[in-house]
């Protein structure tokens, strides 16, 4: 079908508007957080992700979504639950004009509604500034489509198609294609198989025009994973031995259910700690371990393989604390809660009452956005401002490890250089990284003498790519039995849809495109006074061949060149009807004209009473302004001096003698319509100059 070149074109300025694909940023452009992109090629938008920024509150913290109308968005998205990708959905889908669709995976969607509503509950905001209310969401929810892994979505032209990410459980990357063109979305992905998720995936056997990929971690490696678990289990052991808390604030998903794990296996293997509390303080967690226990088939085989056995979720040292009137603050414990960069919520309470006492730590375990708290006290500064505006000491110990299911610059540039896309654009980083990330990649292909074009568009930035697409039509049906010989002119219906293009003949079309042929029938009524044989009269001047009928009711009906019935129903009216097409409706027009200069005249009666003329005499100017009126509308640039009218088409001239008839041009086409044109108005002006020649005999 549609030929693609895969390398865009240098000089976009001359490109048709059409074969633009435009990319923008309203999110994550040389940041992390409010993740939202939106694509643009062929009268199509798809916007990818609408998260909001962690670091900031109310209007703040959405994406740029003023930059664009979301009425004309096709189809939004959303490549996971966390909330720098999706806690402004209810906002894009309710508190705009957005009439599209959205879909993201079943886990996402199974999660995305909790996990959304204790956002809201726990949004340290006003209600002026609240994005949306539970309502909202609720109604956003009941629109979502939820799509499995693997499976080929089309809306209107546009398809896509999800591909496990890793990173948390039901995250899936997108390759979409329009008109050929096609685009792989990663949203955040994990190349490295953990102790319950499988690695991200990568399309096969697909040729991709454009990456969009994250750049979190940038040129960073992360440290492996062995070493990474023994040094946090490590860690945790040394602070409740030593009397503390130790605080892990958290995603309610994600990367807390992979902690657990490794801290419930740990407690096991160590029956010393049996006595010291692990809780995991979320009020999602009973329903978060339901979703997980209904999908595992979408974790690794290690997890699916123990849940034969049983539920690898159910943690035997590990408590959920539902609220804090439960919690007694007495001795050593673990707390995992939420959220994970201590902006509000459980985890900020907890940090700033223990803060205080240096027995107490505090593990970060994820990645941590500029203007967050936990980005902050990972400098170890001496105090910190509380909730309450107040300043708190900070002597409990500030660790990092990182979690983060993230990819680190080994695994971004190995699955970069796997799928091969000449056009790479960078999201998802701080401008910083982002930077060093793009200058690494470009020096590695340049060593390997390869081209690859990298963008890194800063928010409300727009790259324009041009792909030139060779428009090619199939014949399919009774037009496919018979391959066509060179130069061989094809005649067929053309039926596009979505981007193709098939020629099939009338008789095919509704097998292979649902399509039917109808007939038109159209019908005009007017008054009419004058006698029915008046009428017939005045059409034999003009059409040599008139056939009369009577039907069931008496009425006569004229056929008028096979093609328009003339029907008098005794009411002093005349209704006309026929079949429309281009021709058709001409000598429609033209009977129509005959009719309505019948009853001007009164000489007409006088007509029917006188033996017919062959020739009459009228003025020479009244015949330029009557030939004039009738190709004027015809033609747009008509004129004439004295008998001679002129037509010009296309800087193409023809002139007509007003006497003669006589049509003259160097343009054998535009010569040969003028004369059909005129043989036509000739006819149509015979019974009018009857009449003229009536009425001037009895004027005299």
């Amino acid at each position: 079908m549609a030929g693609v070149k895969r390398k865009p074109d240098v000089e976009i300025a001359v490109a048709d508007e059409n074969d633009v694909l435009q990319i923008t940023a309203l999110g994550a452009g040389n940041e992390v957080g409010r993740s939202c992109h939106i694509l643009r090629y062929k009268g199509k938008t798809i916007m990818l992700d609408a998260g909001i920024h962690p670091g900031l509150v109310g209007l703040a913290a959405l994406p740029f979504f003023d930059e664009i109308d979301p009425s004309t968005v096709d189809v939004l998205l959303v490549t996971h639950f966390h909330l720098d990708h999706a806690a402004s959905v209810p906002y894009f889908m309710e508190k705009t004009n957005f009439k599209g669709r959205v879909f993201m995976t079943h886990p996402t969607k199974a999660i995305y509604k909790w996990l959304l509503s204790d956002y809201v509950k726990v949004s340290n905001t006003s209600v002026d500034e609240m994005l949306y209310d539970e309502q909202d969401l609720i109604r956003s929810y009941e629109r979502i489509e939820a799509v499995d892994y693997h499976q080929e979505v089309e809306v209107d032209g546009i398809k896509f198609t999800g591909f496990n990410a890793g990173h948390v459980l039901g995250a899936c990357m997108f390759l979409i294609e329009i008109a050929g063109v096609k685009i792989l979305y990663t949203g955040d992905y994990s190349r490295e198989e953990d102790r319950h998720l499988m690695a991200a995936e990568k399309p096969e056997n697909v040729q991709l025009d454009v990456l969009i990929c994250e750049s979190t971690y940038g040129v960073q490696s992360h440290e492996p994973r062995v070493e990474r678990e023994h040094r946090f289990t490590t860690l945790v052991h040394d602070i409740v031995t030593r009397g503390g808390r130790c605080l892990i604030p958290v995603f309610a998903l994600g990367r807390a259910q992979e902690l657990l794990l490794i801290l419930d296996e740990y407690w096991e293997a160590h029956p010393e700690l049996e006595s010291i509390p692990i809780y995991y303080a979320s009020s999602l967690a009973k329903k978060c371990m339901a979703v997980y226990q209904t999908y595992i088939n979408m974790m690794n085989a290690k997890i699916r393989k123990q849940f034969a056995v049983s539920n690898p979720f159910v943690f035997k040292h590990i408590s959920n604390l539902r609220n804090m009137e439960n919690f007694d603050d007495v001795g050593p414990c673990v707390m995992m809660a939420s959220p994970g960069m201590l902006q509000n919520g459980l985890s900020r309470e907890l940090l700033e009452r223990w803060a205080t006492d240096k027995r107490n730590g505090v593990v970060i375990t994820g990645y941590c956005v500029e203007g967050t708290l936990a980005k902050s006290i990972l400098n170890e500064p001496e105090d910190f401002q509380s909730m309450s505006g107040s300043r708190l000491p900070l002597r409990m110990s500030v660790d990092y490890i990182s979690f983060s299911a993230h990819v680190d610059y080994a695994q971004n540039s190995q699955f970069i250089d796997e799928v091969k896309a000449p056009n790479l654009v960078l999201v998802h980083g701080d401008s910083n990284v982002m930077g060093r990330l793009k200058s690494a990649l470009q020096s590695r292909y340049a060593e390997r003498d390869e081209e690859i074009t990298i963008y890194t568009p800063k928010n409300c930035e727009t790259i324009s790519l041009y792909f030139r697409g060779e428009k090619m039509a199939k014949t399919v049906g009774h037009m496919a039995e018979k391959y066509p010989e060179e130069d061989q002119t094809i005649s067929g219906i053309l039926v596009a849809k979505d981007f193709q293009y098939n020629i099939m003949s009338a008789e095919d079309l509704n097998e292979f495109s649902g399509l039917t042929t109808s007939v038109v029938c159209q019908k005009l009524t007017l008054p009419y006074h004058a006698a029915f044989s008046l009428l017939r009269y005045h059409l034999e001047q003009m059409y040599d061949d008139i056939e009369e009928s009577l039907d069931d009711e008496k009425n006569s009906t004229l056929r008028v060149f096979d093609t328009v019935n003339v029907q008098s129903n005794g009411k002093n009216q005349v209704s006309l009807e026929w079949i429309g097409n281009a021709m058709n409706d001409m000598i429609a027009d033209s009977v129509l004209a005959i009719i309505l200069n019948i009853e001007s005249s009164p000489a007409s009666v006088k007509v029917t009473k006188s033996a017919c003329h062959s020739h009459v005499h009228v003025s020479t100017d009244e015949r330029v302004e009557e030939l004039a009126q009738f190709l004027s509308k015809q033609f747009d640039e008509v004129s004439h001096d004295e008998h001679i009218l002129t037509v010009m088409i296309d800087d193409q001239i023809a002139s007509i003698d007003a006497i003669t008839g006589e049509v003259k041009s160097d343009h054998d086409l535009l010569k040969k319509r003028v004369t059909n044109v005129m043989n036509r108005v000739q006819k149509t002006l015979r019974p009018l100059d009857a009449k003229v020649k009536v009425k001037k005999e009895m004027e005299s």
